[in-house]
């Protein structure tokens, strides 16, 4: 049996320090999870989200990606570039 997932897609809401601040209190609700919590943040809160969840259950995800490597496409962001910014 595959184990379950939890995301959570914040949209347009928490700037990087909201953003810290609602996963530090995350954390502690979700570390006996049996399933595999994910938060798909807005792009501006990445480094601030990877950073607060190292050492922790919650996983990083993105909430946007365009299929191609690269290009002229204003704002978007390729999986090259998240897969380097930690995004899983």
């Amino acid at each position: 049996m595959r184990k379950p997932i939890i995301a959570g897609n914040w949209k347009m809401n928490k700037t990087p320090a909201e953003a810290k601040a609602l996963v530090a209190e995350l954390k502690p609700l979700v570390k006996d999870a049996n399933a595999t919590v994910v938060v798909c943040v807005p792009a501006i809160d990445i480094f601030a989200v990877k950073e607060e969840i190292a050492g922790s259950n919650i996983h990083l995800g993105a909430q946007n990606v365009h299929f191609k490597e690269s290009g002229a496409y204003t704002g978007e962001l390729s999986a090259a570039m998240l897969k380097e910014a930690g995004v899983e």
